[in-house]
């Protein structure tokens, strides 16, 4: 692998409720070490770490009638679980949607950053991840995947989610080992 262009972290919902809580899944603890590891070696060699967590209107926001109440703005459901160790230089981007571009300044501030690949990490990778890749690549992003970073509810939902980024954003998968000796 190459050098990576411009990049940044993308960290999408590792929030209490998405690892423990409400939507909480043994699939989604698994990746906490190695996203731990990878943030925390982003951060050391200056690659911006940008945590985009739904912050949902209790009530209102639509994904609510199909999930149930989860990271609702405000609660501790939805913080960004203890174990990334969320710093005063990452960046929080509030979400209502699956999607960490919709209706967000996601765009605004990777421009401002001067970012030119996203490095996709978080949950599910057939969802959210799925969408935020897809905004990121229409958006004229290089998407790459973090496959030990990832995750979904099911390995057939995981391996879906991977193999749609690689087929319509081009976004390769590679380890933390790859993804460290390339920033």
């Amino acid at each position: 692998m190459e050098k990576l262009n411009h990049p940044a972290i993308l960290v999408v919902d590792m929030l209490n409720d998405f690892v423990t809580g409400a939507l909480g899944c043994d699939r989604a603890r698994a990746i906490v070490p190695a996203t731990a590891e990878l943030l925390n070696a982003a951060r050391a060699k200056g690659v911006p770490v940008i945590f985009c967590n739904d912050a949902h209107l209790p009530g209102i926001d639509r994904e609510l009638q199909i999930w149930g109440d989860h990271a609702i703005a405000g609660t501790k459901g939805a913080e960004v679980i203890p174990e990334l160790e969320l710093c005063e230089k990452d960046y929080v981007v509030p979400k209502r949607r699956y999607s960490g571009f919709f209706q967000t300044d996601l765009d605004i501030l990777l421009k401002e950053l001067g970012v030119k690949t996203v490095i996709v990490t978080g949950l599910h990778a057939h969802m959210c991840v799925r969408h935020t890749s897809a905004d990121a690549y229409c958006l004229g992003y290089d998407v790459v995947a973090a496959k030990d970073c990832l995750n979904s509810f099911t390995e057939e939902e995981f391996q879906g989610g991977l193999a749609y980024l690689k087929t319509c954003y081009g976004a390769d998968a590679y380890g933390n080992e790859e993804l460290i000796a390339a920033f």
